[in-house]
């Protein structure tokens, strides 16, 4: 009986998953406020039931009480934080919500089947973050000087980047944080979002030559160094963001072909300097042949996703633990292969949806430097999920970044979260700006009326009044009557 739910579930989860994903698309094809509201509580119905199926399999295949009790507290979780977002700010993105929501629930589903003590470690912060992110659109809203922090933000990047650079610890070849009371720390998840902050600050304060000179030394700055340290990830996102972003504000395509020159010729060095950056490429190129000398992360990867297919094992029938770091790199490996290639890629246009979302607010903000940071965010966003999944299918050299908020990892998760938060504080600051908009246009529409009627009855006095003066005239004066008589 067991077999035949699990068997089931599958099909079930593919089928709410792929009809969430639709409506993250098929809500922007509605004006109506009260079509969008039905829309956005049909996903959070869907989430619901998702994740209420995947953790009844997970408890019928364990037979383990603390599955139910660890559901009921992520149950907990995502209503507070549904509850929280909608009531605190009635103008923020339902859209945005629903989706951190599930694409939190995907990712605690797969840690949970994987570990579960890392999947409660993953709660844990989650909670702890959400509870933070709740003040973050309140900061973006009240602050009126972000944009004047610009050498702040350069400097505390560089800072963190440099301490990480010269004491961080090693790992996978790479020097990404610390160790602190057993917690990891990876400054460089944060520093992404503040080196947005800071392109977006210079560019709001300048466009003149020497600034955008000043700003792509600074901005090489921080790649050189997370080069350095040899996290070549980073160092991939933060290159692509500031080309985005510069294009976007100079509209040269020049400068971009400038970048993605000097880009090629730093990988062309970097293959030649990093013996674990030659490892990747070979591994890209053919895993089976160095399966023994680096191929297998990626091979088992592979052999993963095919085995799923296209409806996958369902949850607890596949071998997703044979994966090396299954639950942070290669987790989109495991969730294709327990819940199929369908789920899998719907789980990227959710993702999808999010940066749709992210530019439909970057697109509609007036303020520049609101503009730029959310275009920045948007683009870190995206491309960390490209860089994830192209690694893991084979389809670019494995990175070894994490997909945001699915992978287990604290830093990736916090950094994410708050990521979220600050698009939602512009999301309402867009808002504001459009409800600002339209009082003025009432204002000028009140205004113009009261000309016009002012006008009319000006008009109206003047008529009656020159009606008066030819009636005057064409009337006979009393002593002019006399005489003629």
């Amino acid at each position: 009986m067991i077999n035949i739910i699990v068997e089931l579930s599958k099909y079930i989860l593919i089928v709410m998953i792929v009809v969430y994903a639709y409506l993250c698309f098929g809500v922007f094809a509605y004006r109506s406020p009260e079509a969008k509201k039905k829309i956005l509580t049909q996903q959070n119905v869907l989430m619901f039931l998702m994740h209420m199926t995947a953790f009844l399999v997970m408890y019928l295949e364990t037979s383990d009480l603390k599955m139910i009790a660890f559901y009921l507290m992520q149950v907990v979780l995502f209503s507070a934080t549904i509850i929280l977002y909608t009531n605190l700010y009635p103008k923020a993105s339902r859209l945005v919500v629903n989706n951190l929501c599930m694409l939190l629930s995907v990712g605690l589903i797969m840690i949970t089947r994987l570990n579960y003590e890392k999947a409660m470690k993953q709660y844990i912060i989650a909670a702890g973050s959400i509870a933070l992110s709740l003040v973050i659109p309140v900061i973006i809203r009240k602050l009126k000087l972000l944009s004047e922090w610009r050498l702040f933000y350069g400097g505390l990047g560089i800072l963190s980047l440099g301490v990480v650079a010269v004491l961080g610890r090693v790992s996978y070849g790479a020097r990404l944080g610390f160790t602190v009371a057993g917690i990891s720390i990876q400054p460089s998840e944060l520093v992404k979002i503040i080196f947005v902050f800071f392109v977006a600050a210079s560019f709001k304060k300048s466009m003149e030559f020497k600034n955008i000179v000043v700003t792509t030394t600074l901005a090489a700055f921080h790649v050189l160094i997370l080069v350095a340290s040899t996290d070549l990830g980073a160092a991939l996102i933060v290159f692509v963001v500031y080309l985005t972003m510069l294009y976007v504000a100079t509209h040269q395509f020049l400068y971009v072909a400038a970048g993605v020159l000097s880009g090629g010729a730093a990988s062309v060095g970097a293959y030649h300097l990093f013996n674990h950056v030659r490892v990747r490429v070979l591994v890209w190129k053919d895993p089976i042949a160095v399966y023994d000398k680096g191929g297998y992360q990626v091979a088992q990867s592979l052999f993963a996703i095919g085995t799923g297919g296209w409806f996958g094992m369902g949850l607890f029938q596949g071998a997703p633990d044979s994966i090396p770091v299954a639950d942070t790199d290669f987790i989109f490996s495991a969730i294709a292969e327990e819940m199929g290639l369908i789920f899998a890629l719907a789980v990227i246009l959710i993702c999808i949806s999010c940066y749709v979302m992210f530019l439909n607010i970057a697109m509609q903000l007036h303020n520049m430097f609101y503009k730029m940071v959310a275009l920045g965010l948007g683009t870190c966003y995206i491309f960390q999920v490209f860089l994830t999944v192209g690694g893991v299918t084979k389809f670019i050299p494995s990175t070894g970044v994490t997909l945001p908020l699915i992978s287990y990892g604290g830093s990736s998760l916090v950094s994410t979260l708050i990521l979220f938060a600050i698009i939602q504080g512009l999301y309402i600051l867009r808002e504001d700006e459009e409800e600002d908009i339209e009082r003025r246009q009432r204002e000028k529409l009140r205004a113009k009326r009261s000309i016009a009627e002012d006008g009319e009855k000006n008009g109206k006095k003047g008529n009656a009044a020159e009606r008066e003066k030819r009636s005057r005239q064409r009337r006979p004066e009393k002593g002019k009557e006399k005489t003629i008589r």
